[in-house]
């Protein structure tokens, strides 16, 4: 028998009152190990709490095995489902049912001709049958102000990046 999950509540804009963040959810993955001599992540990453453990590896594209899970292909599966969520959110607040909408993240990695480093180009594809795209679009448009993957790519993120004493 398959057990319900229950749902959080329907606000998107109500209880947020404030000047500065206020974390509602945080974690930390660490990557370690690996070969780090050709410039791209490999090894093992893995969660605090021990949810998520995955072994990293060079895409064959880029001259590795192709055998594992590398850092685009986790950012794709990331933004997709932020964005499926915030959609979803937004889809059951105007009663129409979510459960067949579905999210293609295609993240490419490229060079950088500005400034000699890389980038990530991100392309989402919403699949959302039977709904006319006049319905759509506004419902989308919401998602992507809510979406924080969508706001990190359109805004950046405050990051900090410091050594471990």
């Amino acid at each position: 028998m398959t057990e319900h999950i229950k749902l959080p509540e329907l606000s998107t804009d109500e209880g947020f009152d404030g000047e500065s963040f206020s974390a509602i959810y945080t974690t930390t993955v660490t990557v370690s190990g690996g070969v780090a001599g050709h410039g791209r992540a490999s090894g093992r990453a893995r969660s605090a709490d021990g949810a998520l453990g995955l072994d990293l590896h060079m895409p064959a594209e880029l001259g590795g095995d192709g055998r594992g899970t590398n850092p685009e292909q986790s950012f794709a599966a990331a933004f997709a489902a932020s964005f499926h969520g915030a959609l979803s959110l937004v889809a059951r607040q105007t009663a129409l049912d979510p459960a067949v909408i579905s999210i293609e993240a295609t993240v490419a990695l490229g060079r950088d001709p500005g400034g000699g480093g890389y980038l990530l180009r991100v392309d989402l594809v919403v699949k959302w049958p039977d709904i006319p795209p006049q319905i759509a679009a506004p419902l989308i448009e919401k998602a992507t102000s809510l979406c924080p993957y969508a706001r990190m790519a359109r805004e950046g993120t405050p990051t900090t990046i410091t050594l471990a004493p």
